[in-house]
């Protein structure tokens, strides 16, 4: 504003009697914005960081000294317009990540038993507690609908844009905005452990990162403006002119561009978070230009993650529903997502559960616990054999089904089938990132190898690894060669390999906290075709970010040579040079839409879909 301000000041002088201070007045003022640049540049050099401001404020004082008032006044104009430019990309491209912070709740309505309502800081509501959430809010904390029915907007969270109609019993996530109908909620987990405040978590780190992009342009500064300040010296040297040199060092002024890469990757962030994935660090996006392989956990990865018990199998004297209860009460203490299965069948059943007092889980191998006075054992077939101590036999399986062996007093007991279905686009998704250069697909699982190799058939993956412990996916993963490496995983025993990877990705919609807590990009819908739409953005976003780069590079260069030729007097090259930067920002902001000709993968119908085992 205080350059428009001068420049029509200065414009009315010239048709005065006062016209001979025009130039006083353009030079003092473009001079004391160099000085004020000046100032700021020391500062950043001070800070490790190389700035290209030295060109802009070398320019304007060359053009001071040759007379040169306008031009100086344009490149001061094109400084701090190209300031304002470069916070309205940034505002604009952070508008969705910020969306979630601004929205935030900071209190609850807590009941009592009395029925009234008090409001309270969300810090203090605990699970157990029941809130009231009144119409158009935002959910505070997770929690168990109590009232018969209600309607979310979960937009925020999973990207859907339609409400959700749920029923008593059903989980209701924080974060999600309340219909026209206020509705009770029983707290099931703390505000620091809700859905929305891991989210938010995860924005502001995304928010505050920097990546090695923008470090690219940084380190560009240098050599640009070396090869700016030789052409314009040999074009002094050759003219003799010193209005030369000014012309070409006002032409060498891209201010704004080393701002694209920056307002690129946040813009590509933003975007990430409209189509429900949190990035956490800028720094994801680049790994993802150069992912070459891709690597699935299977169980409510590539499959739904939700077995179904189709058989019984009990041997010996025991009933087929104590063989479920008793596995059921001793998976109480599993955190494996087989565990649910089985306890959702003795339920279906309507079996009493027991409890227990002595319990043990053994990752990726089962759990033992000590219920109604018995020794119960529930695993895999190998940790069933090792407790009872001989072999036990494989049950006879149809394509796609699971066994869960029991062990009852260190005797086998027999086993529980399953079945899981893959996800109905887990093969378009898989389709998706070849047609995007990923190279090498692989398929880490737990599982015996015959059901891992039916789903990777189905799925068209080639590389599987079976029976594989925690230890054993992350060892799997380090030794694969084709690099940057993502691993795509949901569970608790995901965790150790998605730190590992290169890029680690949690299905966060379903996956356990130590999962997303690990990961650098959290899913947040339940829908594996989101990791296809993740590389896309990362790709889409460096491309655009180096094309930003290289575009203002590209056309400051051209100026230059032009300058040095004498023919673009300095204003003019001055006008020029705002449009580059414009131009330069411009291009950046693409990244927050991406490419028209890039489309979701398809989702497949269900005929695609294949029933599978759980791991």
């Amino acid at each position: 504003m205080a350059t428009l301000l001068v420049a029509t000041a200065a414009g009315v002088l010239t048709v005065t009697p006062w016209s001979a201070f025009t130039p006083r007045l353009l030079a003092g003022f473009a001079l004391l914005m160099a000085a004020r640049s000046a100032w700021t540049m020391v500062r950043e050099l001070r800070a490790g960081t190389f700035g290209i401001d030295i060109l802009a404020v070398t320019a304007i004082v060359a053009s001071v000294v040759v007379g040169e008032y306008w031009a100086a006044l344009v490149i001061v104009l094109m400084l701090t317009g190209g300031e304002a430019l470069e916070d309205y990309a940034a505002n604009r491209a952070k508008r969705d990540l910020t969306a979630l912070l601004s929205r935030a709740p900071q209190l609850g309505h807590r009941l009592s038993a009395d029925s009234t309502t008090e409001d309270v800081p969300i810090e203090a509501i605990i699970p157990g507690d029941r809130v009231v959430v009144r119409a158009n809010e935002v959910v505070p904390v997770d929690g168990t609908l109590v009232s018969e029915l209600g309607v979310f907007d979960e937009s925020s969270l999973t990207g859907e844009s339609l409400p959700v109609e749920l029923s008593a019993g059903q989980e209701v996530l924080s974060g999600g905005v309340n219909g026209q109908t206020a509705v009770v909620l029983e707290v099931t987990r703390a505000a620091k452990d809700s859905q929305y405040q891991q989210i938010v978590a995860l924005v502001e780190s995304a928010a505050a990162s920097t990546s090695p992009m923008v470090r690219l342009a940084d380190r560009i500064a240098l050599p640009f403006t070396a090869v700016a300040f030789v052409i314009a010296g040999v074009a002094w040297l050759v003219s003799g002119d010193p209005v030369r040199f000014a012309e070409v060092l006002v032409v060498a002024t891209p201010c704004p561009l080393i701002i694209a890469a920056p307002v690129a990757f946040m813009a590509g962030m933003s975007r990430s978070a409209r189509e429900g994935a949190i990035v956490k660090s800028s720094a994801t996006l680049e790994k993802f230009h150069r992912a070459r392989t891709f690597a699935f956990d299977k169980t409510g990865t590539l499959t739904q993650g939700e077995p179904s018990l189709v058989d019984v199998r009990a041997a010996g004297d025991i009933t087929p529903d104590e063989l479920v209860r008793l596995a059921a009460s001793a998976e109480q203490f599993s955190a494996h997502v087989l565990a649910a299965a089985v306890i959702k069948a003795a339920t279906a059943r309507r079996l009493p559960l027991s409890g227990s007092t002595d319990a043990e889980e053994s990752t990726a191998n089962g759990v033992t616990a000590r219920i109604d006075g018995h020794t119960v054992v529930v695993g895999k077939r190998s940790f069933i054999s090792a407790t009872v101590g001989q072999e036990v036999r494989h049950a006879l399986l149809n394509s796609g089904e699971l066994a869960v062996y029991v062990a009852v007093d260190g005797a086998s007991a027999g086993a529980l089938v399953f079945r899981d279905e893959v996800r109905a686009n887990a093969r378009t998704t898989i389709d998706s990132l070849r047609a995007q250069g990923i190279r090498q697909v692989v398929m880490l699982t737990g599982d015996d190898r015959p059901t891992a190799e039916h789903v990777a058939s189905t799925l068209g993956i080639d590389d599987v690894r079976a029976n594989c412990l925690p230890i054993d996916k992350v060892n799997a993963v380090t030794a694969i060669t084709e690099r940057p490496v993502v691993m795509v995983g949901d569970g608790v025993n995901d965790a150790p390999v998605l730190a590992a990877a290169d890029i680690g990705i949690a299905m966060g919609a379903r996956g356990s906290t130590a999962a997303s807590e690990s990961a650098d990009v959290v899913i947040l819908r339940d829908d594996i075709s989101r990791v296809a739409r993740a590389l896309t953005v990362g790709r889409e976003t460096v491309n655009v970010a180096l094309q930003s780069i290289w575009v203002g590079i590209a056309l400051s260069m051209i100026l230059m040579i032009i300058a040095a030729s004498g023919v673009l007097p300095a204003l003019v090259g001055a006008w020029l040079q705002e449009g580059v930067d414009v131009i330069s920002i411009l291009w950046a902001l693409r990244a927050s839409t991406g490419s028209k000709e890039t489309q979701p993968p398809i989702v497949a119908t269900p005929a695609e879909a294949s029933p599978v085992a759980a791991s």
